[in-house]
């Protein structure tokens, strides 16, 4: 699920491999309608939980955002998210805020 106010985008729940293409949608969606704005926050607060299809979701917004010349930042994601990043070596590729914590 998703709450967009402004040029926040807020994903809700879970992303799991069996909604991943969905949120991708919405997500490319919000972009597409927010092209006149120079930065999109993608909100994580309400995540409960990730697998690997969420970077491969986060991936495929930044490829999208970029065609579009947006800018986009990650904030509040889950440790889920971060472990696997983490883990996978992409970290320093997610433009995530300057508060996350990486270990």
């Amino acid at each position: 699920m998703t709450d967009v106010t402004k040029n926040e985008f807020c994903f809700t729940g879970s992303i799991f491999l069996e909604n991943a293409s969905s949120l991708l949608k919405a997500g490319r969606e919000h972009l597409l309608v927010s092209k006149d704005k120079k930065e999109i926050v993608f909100d994580l607060r309400k995540v409960e939980e990730t697998d690997s299809s969420a970077l491969g979701v986060f991936f495929a917004l930044l490829r999208t955002a970029r065609d579009l010349s947006l800018t986009v930042r990650i904030v509040n994601p889950p440790t889920s998210m971060v472990s696997l990043a983490d883990l996978y070596g992409v970290s320093n590729a997610l433009p995530l805020a300057d508060d996350t914590i990486l270990t």
